[in-house]
């Protein structure tokens, strides 16, 4: 492995999936830029930071302007951009026939034009370099989920990206792929479990029953797939999606 030290963007890096992916990669040795519209989060995670001294940025990454004034800021502080986590993101689950269109809208914009504004943005760079990795976070709904079709829509279309983005950056040594996680414990979890009037507990339960492998999804096991992305040796898996979600899924 290179001796170049590596720079990570991390978007809704603040909390659950976000922030254990910031703490994996801080431990690879990754130099980590967090991106969140949560300022407290990120406050909280300066005062905790776990190896390193990341950037932190309130940024809405769902506005160009935002998103370029991000970049330009990781670029000028460390010189670099090698990898691209586009976790952000958000629900605003309901049945079709109760959502509205700013749950619909709201939706795409943190998913699918985030990831594609913060690609487009940091693709420059990455081409300059003949190096990149883009990682995706997608999930098991992209396959269909009651409740979900805002949210399901959006993952499904995150996996298109993904493939394209391999077949287009490829030639420039930049790898596209995304993770799928299934039922993990985070604070969106538990707002699925308000939303669905049961405790935290009772779904967590639930959930279980119907995961093969007999325990529910943390943070880390997302953080642990998206480190073999962005490792260096992993140069020839692109294009790929990885459920991660204690068993098969169809």
């Amino acid at each position: 492995m290179t001796n170049i030290k590596r720079v990570a963007i991390v978007t809704g890096g603040a909390k659950g999936i976000g922030k254990a992916v910031v703490e994996r990669l801080a431990q690879e040795g990754y130099q980590v830029a967090v991106l969140d519209t949560d300022d407290a989060a990120l406050r909280l995670m300066g005062e905790d930071a776990r190896g390193g001294e990341p950037l932190l940025r309130v940024t809405d990454i769902s506005e160009p302007d935002d998103v370029k004034g991000a970049v330009a800021e990781i670029v000028g502080r460390f010189g670099r951009i090698d990898i691209l986590v586009n976790n952000a993101g958000v629900i605003r689950d309901n049945l079709l026939y109760k959502m509205s269109d700013g749950d619909w809208d709201t939706v795409m914009d943190v998913h699918l034009k985030g990831a594609f504004l913060m690609t487009r943005e940091v693709q420059t760079f990455m081409v300059q370099q003949k190096y990149g990795r883009i990682i995706n976070v997608s999930s098991t709904s992209a396959l269909g989920n009651r409740g979900q079709a805002n949210y399901s829509t959006a993952k499904a279309g995150l996996q298109g990206l993904t493939k394209t983005l391999a077949i287009e950056l490829g030639p420039y040594g930049i790898t596209a792929n995304a993770v799928a996680p299934g039922f993990i414990e985070t604070d969106m979890t538990r707002q699925t479990a308000e939303r669905m009037g049961v405790p935290f507990d009772e779904l967590v339960s639930m959930s279980i029953n119907q995961i093969p492998a007999r325990r529910s999804g943390q943070p880390e096991d997302i953080a642990n797939a998206v480190a073999f992305f962005a490792d260096e040796r992993s140069s020839y898996v692109n294009g790929q999606i990885l459920y991660i979600s204690g068993g098969p899924v169809s």
